[in-house]
Protein backbone atom coordinates (compact mmCIF):
# COMPACT_ATOMS: atom_id res chain seq x y z
CA UNK A 1 0.00 0.00 0.00
CA UNK A 2 1.29 3.04 -1.22
CA UNK A 3 0.90 6.32 1.09
CA UNK A 4 0.00 9.56 -0.48
CA UNK A 5 1.81 12.12 1.67
CA UNK A 6 0.42 15.34 2.73
CA UNK A 7 1.72 18.55 2.49
CA UNK A 8 3.05 20.59 5.43
CA UNK A 9 0.99 24.29 5.48
CA UNK A 10 3.82 26.85 5.07
CA UNK A 11 6.51 24.80 3.48
CA UNK A 12 8.51 23.79 0.04
CA UNK A 13 10.30 21.29 -1.03
CA UNK A 14 11.45 20.54 -5.02
CA UNK A 15 12.04 16.84 -6.07
CA UNK A 16 14.84 15.63 -8.02
CA UNK A 17 15.03 12.46 -10.46
CA UNK A 18 17.13 9.45 -9.90
CA UNK A 19 19.76 8.35 -12.24
CA UNK A 20 21.43 4.81 -12.70
CA UNK A 21 25.70 6.05 -12.28
CA UNK A 22 28.08 3.69 -13.81
CA UNK A 23 30.11 1.24 -12.21
CA UNK A 24 32.87 2.27 -9.74
CA UNK A 25 35.97 1.25 -10.11
CA UNK A 26 37.58 -0.49 -7.19
CA UNK A 27 42.04 0.03 -6.15
CA UNK A 28 44.27 -1.90 -5.70
CA UNK A 29 43.30 -3.58 -2.47
CA UNK A 30 40.20 -4.52 -4.03
CA UNK A 31 37.92 -2.11 -2.38
CA UNK A 32 35.17 0.25 -4.02
CA UNK A 33 35.96 4.02 -3.97
CA UNK A 34 32.85 5.50 -2.42
CA UNK A 35 32.12 8.54 -4.72
CA UNK A 36 29.26 10.06 -6.02
CA UNK A 37 29.57 11.38 -9.59
CA UNK A 38 26.50 10.74 -11.54
CA UNK A 39 22.73 12.87 -10.46
CA UNK A 40 20.48 14.76 -11.93
CA UNK A 41 21.74 18.24 -14.29
CA UNK A 42 23.88 18.77 -17.29
CA UNK A 43 27.35 17.77 -17.53
CA UNK A 44 30.54 18.31 -15.19
CA UNK A 45 33.78 19.06 -15.52
CA UNK A 46 34.85 22.42 -16.03
CA UNK A 47 33.39 24.27 -19.00
CA UNK A 48 36.08 24.53 -22.21
CA UNK A 49 36.25 28.05 -23.14
CA UNK A 50 36.60 29.14 -26.96
CA UNK A 51 38.74 28.27 -28.74
CA UNK A 52 42.39 30.83 -29.60
CA UNK A 53 42.56 29.14 -33.31
CA UNK A 54 45.36 29.96 -35.55
CA UNK A 55 46.45 33.83 -36.32
CA UNK A 56 47.78 34.93 -39.22
CA UNK A 57 50.68 37.32 -39.85
CA UNK A 58 50.55 40.77 -40.24
CA UNK A 59 52.63 43.39 -42.09
CA UNK A 60 53.77 46.37 -39.99
CA UNK A 61 51.60 48.98 -39.36
CA UNK A 62 50.82 51.60 -40.83
CA UNK A 63 50.97 54.01 -38.27
CA UNK A 64 49.22 55.68 -35.14
CA UNK A 65 45.58 55.09 -36.31
CA UNK A 66 46.29 51.56 -37.28
CA UNK A 67 48.66 50.92 -33.88
CA UNK A 68 44.76 51.84 -31.93
CA UNK A 69 42.73 50.02 -33.83
CA UNK A 70 44.29 46.52 -33.35
CA UNK A 71 44.63 47.61 -29.34
CA UNK A 72 41.20 48.47 -29.05
CA UNK A 73 39.99 45.39 -31.06
CA UNK A 74 42.33 43.26 -28.81
CA UNK A 75 40.43 44.69 -25.81
CA UNK A 76 36.81 44.18 -27.09
CA UNK A 77 38.01 40.69 -28.15
CA UNK A 78 39.51 40.12 -24.53
CA UNK A 79 36.39 41.36 -23.36
CA UNK A 80 34.09 39.04 -24.81
CA UNK A 81 35.87 35.98 -23.91
CA UNK A 82 35.94 37.10 -20.58
CA UNK A 83 32.48 37.41 -20.52
CA UNK A 84 31.73 34.12 -22.53
CA UNK A 85 33.89 31.87 -20.38
CA UNK A 86 32.29 33.34 -17.36
CA UNK A 87 29.07 32.57 -18.37
CA UNK A 88 30.13 29.29 -19.48
CA UNK A 89 32.53 28.40 -16.24
CA UNK A 90 31.37 29.12 -12.71
CA UNK A 91 27.62 30.22 -13.45
CA UNK A 92 26.86 28.47 -16.31
CA UNK A 93 24.04 26.40 -16.68
CA UNK A 94 23.17 27.75 -13.09
CA UNK A 95 19.83 29.66 -12.22
CA UNK A 96 20.12 33.78 -12.44
CA UNK A 97 19.42 35.29 -9.55
CA UNK A 98 16.86 38.15 -10.68
CA UNK A 99 15.95 39.49 -6.85
CA UNK A 100 17.44 41.87 -4.07
CA UNK A 101 16.92 39.61 -1.05
CA UNK A 102 17.36 40.70 2.56
CA UNK A 103 18.79 38.51 4.78
CA UNK A 104 16.84 37.30 8.24
CA UNK A 105 17.29 39.41 10.74
CA UNK A 106 19.59 38.24 13.86
CA UNK A 107 17.97 36.31 16.98
CA UNK A 108 15.50 34.67 14.01
CA UNK A 109 17.10 31.37 14.40
CA UNK A 110 17.22 28.92 16.97
CA UNK A 111 20.46 27.55 16.17
CA UNK A 112 21.13 23.27 15.78
CA UNK A 113 23.58 21.41 14.39
CA UNK A 114 24.48 21.61 10.49
CA UNK A 115 24.31 18.20 9.17
CA UNK A 116 23.53 14.72 9.87
CA UNK A 117 25.58 11.73 8.27
CA UNK A 118 24.16 8.40 9.13
CA UNK A 119 26.70 6.97 6.25
CA UNK A 120 30.14 8.46 7.60
CA UNK A 121 30.88 10.47 4.50
CA UNK A 122 31.84 13.73 6.32
CA UNK A 123 35.61 13.04 8.02
CA UNK A 124 36.73 16.55 7.91
CA UNK A 125 33.86 18.36 9.67
CA UNK A 126 35.92 21.49 9.77
CA UNK A 127 35.61 21.53 5.40
CA UNK A 128 31.60 21.13 5.49
CA UNK A 129 30.93 23.64 7.88
CA UNK A 130 32.87 26.30 6.46
CA UNK A 131 30.52 26.42 3.40
CA UNK A 132 27.19 25.88 5.18
CA UNK A 133 27.96 28.76 8.03
CA UNK A 134 28.63 30.92 5.05
CA UNK A 135 25.24 30.74 4.15
CA UNK A 136 23.70 31.02 7.18
CA UNK A 137 26.08 34.56 7.27
CA UNK A 138 24.79 35.73 3.69
CA UNK A 139 21.21 34.35 4.33
CA UNK A 140 20.27 34.42 7.95
CA UNK A 141 19.13 31.05 7.15
CA UNK A 142 20.68 28.04 9.12
CA UNK A 143 20.70 25.14 6.46
CA UNK A 144 21.23 21.48 7.79
CA UNK A 145 22.15 18.57 5.26
CA UNK A 146 20.59 15.51 6.41
CA UNK A 147 22.79 12.13 4.10
CA UNK A 148 20.91 9.10 4.20
CA UNK A 149 20.47 5.87 1.96
CA UNK A 150 17.17 4.52 3.47
CA UNK A 151 14.01 6.20 3.76
CA UNK A 152 11.17 4.19 5.89
CA UNK A 153 13.71 0.91 5.38
CA UNK A 154 13.86 1.00 1.91
CA UNK A 155 16.77 1.69 -0.57
CA UNK A 156 14.17 2.84 -3.32
CA UNK A 157 11.60 5.10 -2.17
CA UNK A 158 9.33 6.90 -4.28
CA UNK A 159 9.45 11.16 -5.19
CA UNK A 160 6.42 11.31 -2.78
CA UNK A 161 7.83 9.12 0.18
CA UNK A 162 11.07 11.29 0.09
CA UNK A 163 8.91 14.15 0.36
CA UNK A 164 6.76 13.21 2.73
CA UNK A 165 10.31 11.99 5.01
CA UNK A 166 11.54 15.62 4.63
CA UNK A 167 8.73 17.26 5.35
CA UNK A 168 8.59 14.88 8.43
CA UNK A 169 12.28 15.52 9.40
CA UNK A 170 11.52 19.10 9.38
CA UNK A 171 9.50 19.04 12.45
CA UNK A 172 11.78 16.63 14.43
CA UNK A 173 14.96 18.67 14.04
CA UNK A 174 14.06 22.03 14.39
CA UNK A 175 11.80 24.13 16.60
CA UNK A 176 11.64 27.53 14.31
CA UNK A 177 10.89 28.38 10.88
CA UNK A 178 14.24 29.93 9.56
CA UNK A 179 15.66 26.51 8.74
CA UNK A 180 16.55 25.09 5.31
CA UNK A 181 16.90 21.27 5.27
CA UNK A 182 18.33 19.44 2.43
CA UNK A 183 17.86 15.85 2.35
CA UNK A 184 20.44 14.21 0.24
CA UNK A 185 19.73 10.64 -0.67
CA UNK A 186 22.06 8.13 -2.27
CA UNK A 187 21.90 4.45 -2.99
CA UNK A 188 23.25 2.22 -5.47
CA UNK A 189 24.60 4.46 -8.05
CA UNK A 190 21.98 7.21 -8.50
CA UNK A 191 20.74 10.22 -5.89
CA UNK A 192 18.02 12.52 -5.19
CA UNK A 193 17.53 15.43 -2.93
CA UNK A 194 14.38 17.39 -1.62
CA UNK A 195 14.79 20.65 0.60
CA UNK A 196 12.61 21.97 3.33
CA UNK A 197 12.14 25.86 4.18
CA UNK A 198 10.30 27.11 7.02
CA UNK A 199 7.65 29.57 6.59
CA UNK A 200 10.26 32.49 7.67
CA UNK A 201 13.16 31.10 6.32
CA UNK A 202 10.52 31.06 2.27
CA UNK A 203 11.14 35.36 2.33
CA UNK A 204 14.93 34.58 1.46
CA UNK A 205 14.94 31.53 -0.34
CA UNK A 206 12.14 31.44 -2.49
CA UNK A 207 11.92 28.93 -5.30
CA UNK A 208 14.16 31.09 -7.68
CA UNK A 209 16.38 30.56 -4.94
CA UNK A 210 15.81 26.94 -3.93
CA UNK A 211 16.53 26.15 -7.80
CA UNK A 212 20.20 28.20 -7.57
CA UNK A 213 20.92 25.94 -4.66
CA UNK A 214 19.84 22.42 -6.57
CA UNK A 215 21.42 23.65 -9.67
CA UNK A 216 25.03 23.93 -8.25
CA UNK A 217 23.91 20.65 -6.29
CA UNK A 218 23.86 18.82 -9.63
CA UNK A 219 27.00 20.59 -10.93
CA UNK A 220 29.47 20.12 -8.72
CA UNK A 221 28.09 16.41 -8.36
CA UNK A 222 30.22 15.54 -11.50
CA UNK A 223 33.20 17.37 -9.98
CA UNK A 224 35.69 14.47 -9.72
CA UNK A 225 38.10 16.74 -7.52
CA UNK A 226 35.79 17.44 -4.71
CA UNK A 227 35.88 15.43 -1.83
CA UNK A 228 32.09 14.96 0.28
CA UNK A 229 32.84 17.70 2.72
CA UNK A 230 34.08 20.14 -0.13
CA UNK A 231 31.19 19.03 -2.41
CA UNK A 232 28.27 19.97 0.41
CA UNK A 233 30.19 23.38 1.57
CA UNK A 234 30.91 24.65 -2.29
CA UNK A 235 27.64 24.40 -3.07
CA UNK A 236 25.71 25.79 -0.48
CA UNK A 237 28.68 28.46 -0.50
CA UNK A 238 28.54 29.62 -4.20
CA UNK A 239 24.56 29.24 -4.04
CA UNK A 240 24.84 31.88 -0.95
CA UNK A 241 26.46 34.18 -3.09
CA UNK A 242 24.71 34.41 -5.92
CA UNK A 243 21.18 34.02 -4.22
CA UNK A 244 22.13 37.16 -2.22
CA UNK A 245 23.17 39.10 -5.48
CA UNK A 246 21.78 40.12 -8.59
CA UNK A 247 23.91 38.20 -11.24
CA UNK A 248 25.09 40.59 -13.85
CA UNK A 249 24.76 39.93 -17.81
CA UNK A 250 28.29 39.16 -19.11
CA UNK A 251 27.36 41.16 -22.04
CA UNK A 252 27.42 44.37 -20.13
CA UNK A 253 31.60 44.75 -20.25
CA UNK A 254 30.80 44.03 -24.12
CA UNK A 255 28.81 46.50 -24.55
CA UNK A 256 30.85 48.75 -22.56
CA UNK A 257 33.87 48.11 -24.35
CA UNK A 258 32.16 48.91 -27.76
CA UNK A 259 31.03 52.21 -26.29
CA UNK A 260 34.73 52.90 -25.17
CA UNK A 261 36.01 51.93 -28.85
CA UNK A 262 33.75 53.77 -30.41
CA UNK A 263 34.18 57.39 -28.25
CA UNK A 264 38.35 56.05 -29.00
CA UNK A 265 37.19 56.02 -33.08
CA UNK A 266 35.51 59.11 -32.91
CA UNK A 267 38.43 61.16 -30.85
CA UNK A 268 40.94 59.29 -33.77
CA UNK A 269 38.62 60.72 -36.67
CA UNK A 270 38.66 64.34 -34.55
CA UNK A 271 42.60 64.30 -34.19
CA UNK A 272 43.22 62.96 -37.22
CA UNK A 273 41.37 65.59 -39.22
CA UNK A 274 42.81 68.46 -36.89
CA UNK A 275 46.53 67.34 -37.80
CA UNK A 276 45.55 67.14 -41.63
CA UNK A 277 43.73 70.80 -42.12
CA UNK A 278 47.21 72.14 -40.08
CA UNK A 279 49.37 70.17 -42.28
CA UNK A 280 47.61 71.76 -45.78
CA UNK A 281 47.92 75.24 -44.17
CA UNK A 282 51.57 74.27 -43.33
CA UNK A 283 52.22 73.39 -46.51
CA UNK A 284 50.14 76.66 -47.98
CA UNK A 285 52.31 78.91 -46.08
CA UNK A 286 55.37 77.56 -46.99
CA UNK A 287 54.49 77.66 -51.09
CA UNK A 288 53.83 81.44 -50.54
CA UNK A 289 57.09 81.75 -48.49
CA UNK A 290 58.80 79.78 -51.13
CA UNK A 291 57.30 81.99 -54.47
CA UNK A 292 59.16 84.29 -55.91
CA UNK A 293 58.44 88.14 -55.65
CA UNK A 294 58.33 88.47 -59.57
CA UNK A 295 55.52 86.53 -59.84
CA UNK A 296 53.68 89.07 -57.73
CA UNK A 297 54.28 91.66 -60.68
CA UNK A 298 50.57 90.99 -62.74
CA UNK A 299 48.19 90.97 -59.15
CA UNK A 300 45.26 93.24 -59.58
CA UNK A 301 46.69 95.23 -56.22
CA UNK A 302 49.33 96.09 -58.79
CA UNK A 303 47.16 97.19 -61.69
CA UNK A 304 44.67 99.36 -59.12
CA UNK A 305 47.92 100.93 -58.00
CA UNK A 306 49.06 101.77 -61.97
CA UNK A 307 45.18 103.00 -62.28
CA UNK A 308 45.66 105.89 -59.55
CA UNK A 309 49.21 107.05 -60.13
CA UNK A 310 47.94 107.51 -63.60
CA UNK A 311 44.63 109.76 -62.53
CA UNK A 312 47.25 111.72 -60.46
CA UNK A 313 49.94 112.39 -63.38
CA UNK A 314 49.62 116.40 -64.87
CA UNK A 315 49.07 116.43 -68.63
CA UNK A 316 51.54 116.68 -70.91
CA UNK A 317 52.58 120.07 -72.57
CA UNK A 318 53.67 118.05 -75.87
CA UNK A 319 50.00 117.41 -76.37
CA UNK A 320 48.73 120.54 -76.44
CA UNK A 321 44.87 121.10 -77.32
CA UNK A 322 43.12 118.35 -79.35
CA UNK A 323 42.80 118.84 -83.12
CA UNK A 324 40.27 120.31 -85.02
CA UNK A 325 37.76 118.05 -86.12
CA UNK A 326 37.72 117.04 -90.48
CA UNK A 327 34.05 118.66 -90.30
CA UNK A 328 35.45 122.10 -89.20
CA UNK A 329 33.76 121.46 -85.50
CA UNK A 330 35.84 121.75 -82.63
CA UNK A 331 34.21 119.21 -80.80
CA UNK A 332 35.07 121.04 -77.61
CA UNK A 333 33.30 124.21 -78.34
CA UNK A 334 29.81 124.64 -77.23
CA UNK A 335 27.16 123.59 -79.80
CA UNK A 336 24.68 126.39 -79.40
CA UNK A 337 26.75 129.33 -78.40
CA UNK A 338 25.45 132.80 -76.69
CA UNK A 339 25.42 135.78 -78.99
CA UNK A 340 26.36 139.10 -76.91
CA UNK A 341 23.73 141.57 -75.66
CA UNK A 342 23.94 145.33 -75.62
CA UNK A 343 26.54 146.52 -73.53
CA UNK A 344 26.39 149.67 -71.03
CA UNK A 345 26.55 153.00 -73.48
CA UNK A 346 29.92 154.75 -74.11
CA UNK A 347 31.19 157.55 -71.76
CA UNK A 348 32.47 160.51 -73.25
CA UNK A 349 35.72 162.12 -71.60
CA UNK A 350 34.05 165.28 -72.54
CA UNK A 351 30.55 165.44 -71.28
CA UNK A 352 29.91 167.65 -68.52
CA UNK A 353 32.52 170.33 -69.21
CA UNK A 354 31.34 173.40 -70.32
CA UNK A 355 33.83 174.70 -73.59
CA UNK A 356 32.68 178.41 -72.58
CA UNK A 357 35.07 178.22 -69.15
CA UNK A 358 38.13 177.52 -69.98
CA UNK A 359 40.38 175.56 -67.22
CA UNK A 360 37.34 173.88 -66.09
CA UNK A 361 37.21 170.58 -64.76
CA UNK A 362 34.43 168.07 -65.47
CA UNK A 363 32.53 167.33 -62.78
Amino acid sequence: MVIIPTPVPGRSSQPRTQEVAPERKADSGGNVAPERRLGTGGGGGPAQGPGSGSSRRRGPWAGCGTALIILTALIVLGVVVNALSSGSGSGGGITSSTTRRTPLPAGSVNETDYYTDTLDWIGNRTALLSGLKHFYKKTGVQPHVYITDTVYGSHNPTADELDKFANGLYDELFTDEAHLLLVFFEYGGGYMDRYVCGTQAKTVIDQEAADILLDYLDKYYYDKSLTDEQYFSTSFADAADRIMTVTRSPWIPVFTAIGVVAVAAIGFAWWRQAKDRKMLEAKRTEEILKTPLERFGTTEAEQLAKKYEGSNAEPDPKQGASEPDPAGVDPRSDPNPKQPGPGPAATDPNEGVDPKKPGSDPE
